[in-house]
């Protein structure tokens, strides 16, 4: 997800497991099971949302170096796990969500 994110930030992730997931807007940052794997979680970005499908497509940052929809196509909304709102490491890198994809690193 680099730009906006980097190997080792720590996110929360807002879901309820026992409730489907609430559409997120194009643009928000997710966590999604991933479909070749169910039991990694994935955090990608949503791209696009077909309701009567029940899909997401979701991308990473760095397009050329992420596995997403591009490589496993759209993905289930039951897949969802939550929105990522908030970052809270490494220390010095805390923020709120949502994070643009030209995200300054300074």
């Amino acid at each position: 997800m680099a730009p906006a994110l980097l190997p080792g930030d720590r996110l929360v992730v807002l879901g309820l497991p026992w409730l489907p997931q609430p559409w997120p807007q194009p643009g928000a940052v997710v966590a999604v099971r991933d479909p070749r794997l169910p039991g990694r979680t994935l955090v990608k970005r949503v791209t696009r949302i077909d309701r009567q499908a029940g899909t997401l497509e979701v991308v990473g940052d760095a397009r050329d170096a992420s596995t997403d929809s591009r490589d496993f196509g759209p993905v289930p909304r039951s897949s969802l796990v939550g929105r990522a709102v908030y970052r809270y490491g490494p220390a010095g890198r805390s923020s709120r969500g949502p994070w643009p994809e030209e995200y300054d690193r300074a």
